[in-house]
């Protein structure tokens, strides 16, 4: 057993290559996010009534990404399997970073208490508390907002992991139909999430969370390492799928897609429109603020729904012989349950008797007549 923990021990170990790869990918973004065009995007007004501007151009800066890689890999400067051959300690110098950001947020937003009224109230005492759920709701570096740029980060990075692991597929002659289903699905997902990306900031991550160490982890580890896991699997595992199998599995995910997209795009333009027709209708409103039109009138949280049924749709590619490639919508079910229910709690104190009304005239909290 010690014998094959020294092996393990040593993939997890980190190299300098590996961080010279974490480096220059979190440079790149940095830099070529604030080069390259893109639309710039009023975001939500803070507390002290300031207000974030984000510039989306996370598809344009994925292409770009793309092409330089392309390049890299025609002149051997870079291995499309890099990600692949160095999975595991890539990880272990992602969380590593993730500790290091962490506490720097930590240490900043504590320094910053005395001067901001509005962050005091953000300070709990504990410091575990504050350390993990973070201090500051919208910190900013050199003109990045990290909350959305960590997202864009762990997005993109899940792309690039997928490639590699595909990469590594072919490379070994293992290419399955399996692979290319649940490849083609986090394409599809990933390009869609880059496209809407200004959809992004309306959400509760970039409106609500503080960034702190769950925010940080989940961003840069949990998204790419953990949403991956089905490719990881496939590439050491064959499954077979009979016809029926695949059209149920395509079914699952664009349906899961169409609630999704939908669903957010409502909410999104809704924000920015209040007037705009949903489903060819004008939107019906509680208390002049809650939307009970199209997916918000039939759950009150609908896109869970559908970010549940994609996330479902990457693991059946895998099979039912292993519950590992179903960790993943095990974990965002597990996630989005708790999720709602701070959600709610936050409504129901901010929109008070509203949300009160809110809630009778549409009763179902996710999946209509279940939850």
């Amino acid at each position: 057993m010690g014998m094959n923990l020294i092996p393990l021990l040593h993939a997890f170990t980190p190299s300098w290559t590996s961080i010279a790869m974490l480096l220059g990918y979190f440079t790149y973004l940095a830099i070529a996010g604030s080069i390259l065009p893109g639309r710039i995007i009023p975001g939500a007004t803070l507390s002290d009534g300031t207000g974030l501007h984000y510039r989306c151009n996370g598809l344009l800066l994925l292409i770009f990404l793309a092409f330089l890689l392309g390049i890299g890999g025609w002149m051997d400067l870079v291995s499309p399997t890099a990600i692949a051959d160095r999975g595991l300690e890539l990880l272990s110098t992602t969380l590593i970073f993730s500790v290091l950001v962490t506490n720097l947020l930590y240490m900043v937003g504590c320094r910053s208490r005395d001067q901001s009224s509005s962050l005091k109230s953000h300070i709990t005492g504990n410091l575990i508390h504050d350390w993990w759920f973070g201090i500051q709701l919208n910190p900013q570096f050199m003109g990045l907002d990290l909350k959305f740029y960590f997202v864009r980060a762990g997005m993109m990075g899940w792309l690039l992991i997928n490639l590699s692991v595909l990469a590594k597929c072919i490379q070994e002659s293992n290419l399955s139909q399996s692979m290319i289903l649940y490849q083609l699905f986090c394409v599809l997902y990933i390009l869609d999430y880059f496209f809407y990306e200004e959809y992004m900031t309306s959400t509760w991550d970039i409106i609500a969370e503080r960034l702190g160490f769950m925010l940080v982890f989940g961003d840069l580890v949990w998204i790419p390492f953990t949403f991956s896991i089905q490719g990881w699997w496939l590439l050491r595992n064959k499954v077979e799928l009979t016809t029926a199998a695949v059209i149920a599995n395509c079914l699952v995910f664009f349906i899961g897609y169409l609630v999704f997209r939908g669903a957010n795009k409502q909410k999104h333009v809704f924000k920015k429109n209040p007037k705009a027709l949903i489903w060819g209708m004008p939107p019906k409103v509680i208390g002049g603020k809650l939307l009970v039109s199209g997916y918000w009138g039939i759950a009150r949280h609908s896109n869970y729904l559908g970010d549940l049924l994609v996330a479902l749709s990457f693991s059946l590619p895998c099979g039912i012989s292993s519950p590992v490639p179903y960790f993943y919508p095990i974990y965002l079910f597990i996630l989005l349950i708790w999720r709602e229910r701070r959600d709610e709690a936050r409504c129901a104190q901010k929109y008070k008797d509203i949300w009160a009304e809110y809630k009778k005239t549409v009763p179902w909290r996710i999946l209509p007549y279940v939850y």
